[in-house]
């Protein structure tokens, strides 16, 4: 997702719309579901929430429809989700999103018997399309270190999560990486046989420390088929690794449609490409269209379940918790604090 911190970074994002405007409908009923323990048998339905502990820490509450106060992660099993996704930041000068923070958070996550996905941006900051930051630690590393520091750093992250009995479904090894990761190094653009060694410097880690975990490669607008297969075509050629293609939708509110119908098109195109499933890890769409997000993200289950030859294995809000406090507008909950209809999906097709 691209930086929704650019009061910080001063960076302009096209993705980045203006701030949360207030939601005034009547929310609908939901359906609290009594969940069996998650089974990788099951379609992933889920959200990001990394950001979590970082609202907490300024006060953010987080409310079921009743208005009674609940810890996030609690209520995204109540709402019906059966999967958390979680970043990881190499040094990050808050301290949010590094290997303690995404500690707890994955703890929370186990509490309620959840599945876990950990998402290693390999910056200190946001990396997406736009930028793919060098950790300042590791500046001026030559290719042969950069390798070694990947590994090392996914090593450890995973190791501390493993030690902590957390258990690990999916790892993406790098966030939108459309053109590489760690710049200039790491650049698909000018040298896909770096952007490949480096890419596979963290799939060997995280099989070492979780063998059966899903290594996930991610690319933005997975409406758009030529972003994937130019890159997947150039990793194919430099022997990389991969276990799961992942992929980002952020529909405009009058767009979904074909946005929809293009992804699942793709995803049946990428698995007869490259015979690997896809994986939805990122959605969104306007705080203030819930009613149309929700329109959207049904037919995208629908479609995403029953049009794909099940290839598609999941899908995930990002940030669906956003409502008070950052500039993103595509959060899903309401000004006071209760998850908006857009959601309500993510409980009707858990159980598939």
């Amino acid at each position: 997702m691209k930086n929704p911190f650019k009061f910080i970074f001063g960076l302009t994002f096209s993705a980045m719309l203006a701030l949360c405007a207030a939601c005034a409908e009547e929310q609908p009923a939901f359906k609290v579901i009594e969940q069996p323990e998650p089974s990788t048998n099951t379609f992933a339905s889920g959200a990001d929430i990394s950001w979590v502990t970082k609202f907490e820490n300024v006060g953010v509450k987080f409310y079921n429809e009743q208005g009674q106060e609940r810890e996030c992660t609690r209520l995204m099993k109540e709402i019906g989700m059966n999967t958390i996704r979680l970043r990881v930041w190499v040094d990050p000068s808050d301290g949010w999103c590094n290997v303690d923070d995404v500690l707890v958070k994955a703890l929370r996550a186990k509490e309620q018997g959840m599945r876990i996905m950990i998402n290693f941006h390999y910056s200190d900051v946001w990396a997406d399309p736009g930028k793919q930051y060098i950790p300042k630690a590791w500046e001026n590393y030559d290719l042969d270190q950069m390798i070694a520091a990947v590994g090392k750093h996914t090593t450890d992250v995973l190791q501390t999560l493993k030690n902590n009995q957390v258990e690990v479904e999916w790892v993406q090894v790098g966030n939108e990486t459309t053109t590489g990761m760690l710049w200039p190094m790491g650049s698909a653009s000018s040298s896909m046989s770096n952007y490949a060694e480096l890419s596979n410097a963290g799939y060997d880690a995280v099989k070492e420390v979780y063998p059966e975990a899903k290594v996930i490669i991610h690319v933005d607008k997975g409406n758009e088929l030529s972003r994937f297969t130019w890159l997947f075509d150039g990793l194919r050629r430099n022997n990389a690794k991969w276990d799961v293609i992942g992929m980002s939708l952020y529909p405009e509110p009058n767009e979904w449609q074909n946005a929809n119908d293009n992804i699942i098109a793709n995803i049946k195109t990428l698995f007869e490409r490259y015979g690997t499933d896809c994986m939805i890890v990122e959605v969104g769409m306007s705080r203030t269209e819930a009613a149309t997000a929700r329109e959207f993200l049904t037919d995208l289950f629908k479609q995403s379940i029953n049009n794909t030859d099940k290839r598609c294995l999941g899908i995930l809000y990002w940030e669906p918790e956003c409502y008070t406090y950052e500039t993103y507008d595509k959060g899903a909950f309401t000004n006071d604090g209760r998850p908006s209809e857009a959601l309500i999906p993510f409980g009707e097709f858990t159980t598939y």
